[in-house]
């Protein structure tokens, strides 16, 4: 009886837990898709469908919910099918998200539209990503020749008068820059001294922090934790 006992324990212990699947959508969502374009919204307690110039609003049901942890929104007029299985791509830019949207038209199983829903996700990396500085060290600008790019295993940067830029390397959420080299054109005493901070900032490793799927801060991960940036993605 002993041995059953201990037996039992150890496959409880073995055993995977099983996957909660996931919530439904909140009050609030929306999906869209390109060729053709396409975006279906929950508001109100309603499901919102937009094709061609064509608006169909119905009732939002209870959705089911599959093994696969798809929730399924079933009306009598389409059917809105969330999946929660990786990175959507919309197709038209380097902007991913974090459901897949497929919308279907009556029994049949193939077929109908298919888009990204959710929120953004940060990018995977850094190559090949365009960004726009807002804030340089607690100086808030607006000047869209504030930007940063990373392509090709090199980042540009420019705050206003002055380009640096030189190689880098991406571990996770670590950014390592290379040796930076800068033009030298003379700059207004305020440019001048956010250039400085971004300087600074290339020095040494910088940290990666995302704020959703849109906004960056590069913050000093060795130096001083008050030379950072903000940047948004273009």
């Amino acid at each position: 009886m002993k041995l059953r006992l201990v037996t039992l324990a150890l496959l409880a212990v073995a055993s995977p837990v099983a996957a909660q699947p996931p919530e439904p959508e909140g009050e609030v969502y929306s999906g869209f898709g390109t060729e053709p374009f396409w975006d279906v919204t929950f508001e109100d307690g309603k499901i919102i469908l937009h094709q061609d110039e064509e608006r169909i609003e119905v009732p939002r049901p209870r959705p089911t919910t599959t093994r696969a942890g798809v929730h399924i929104y079933r009306t009598p007029r389409f059917t809105v099918e969330i999946s929660h299985e990786g990175r959507c791509n919309d197709g038209m830019s380097e902007f991913e998200y974090a459901d897949t949207v497929r919308v279907r038209f009556g029994r049949s199983r193939t077929g109908g539209l298919e888009g990204c829903g959710g929120g953004s996700l940060p990018p995977a990396t850094l190559a090949n990503t365009n960004w726009r500085i807002i804030d340089v060290a607690g100086f808030l600008v607006g000047d869209s020749a504030y930007v940063v790019t990373f392509e090709d295993g090199r980042l540009t940067a420019q705050v206003g008068c002055n380009r640096l830029s030189g190689p880098y390397t991406q571990r996770s959420h670590l950014l390592t820059p290379g040796p930076i080299a800068s033009t030298r054109m003379a700059c207004p005493p305020d440019q001048a001294e956010r250039e400085a901070r971004l300087t600074q900032l290339l020095q040494g490793p910088i940290r990666i922090n995302y704020n959703g799927g849109t906004q960056m801060i590069l913050q000093s991960d060795q130096g001083d934790p008050n030379i950072y940036l903000t940047l948004l993605r273009q």
